[in-house]
């Protein structure tokens, strides 16, 4: 699902890091070494459809790399 951010992310949450995550394999692999974190926040969003939601927003994010894999978890 593609999706535009409108504003900000706010109620940022970390919620695993470092071997935590499931694909830090696959991260170290794709984008580089990092302190990678998995995070979560609340921010409206723009769908592909035009519509305008307030969604849950779950991405991964490394120092130096900046937020990648960002998803819409839940609509609200």
């Amino acid at each position: 699902m593609h999706f535009e951010i409108l504003g900000e992310i706010s109620g940022i949450e970390t919620f695993a890091t470092g071997s935590g995550i499931r694909e830090i394999a696959r991260l170290r692999r794709i984008y580089g070494r990092g302190r990678w974190r998995k995070r979560k926040g609340i921010a409206r969003v723009r769908l592909t459809d035009g519509s305008i939601h307030v969604a849950e927003l779950h991405w991964y994010e490394a120092s130096g790399i900046g937020r990648k894999e960002l998803k819409i978890k839940h609509l609200l």
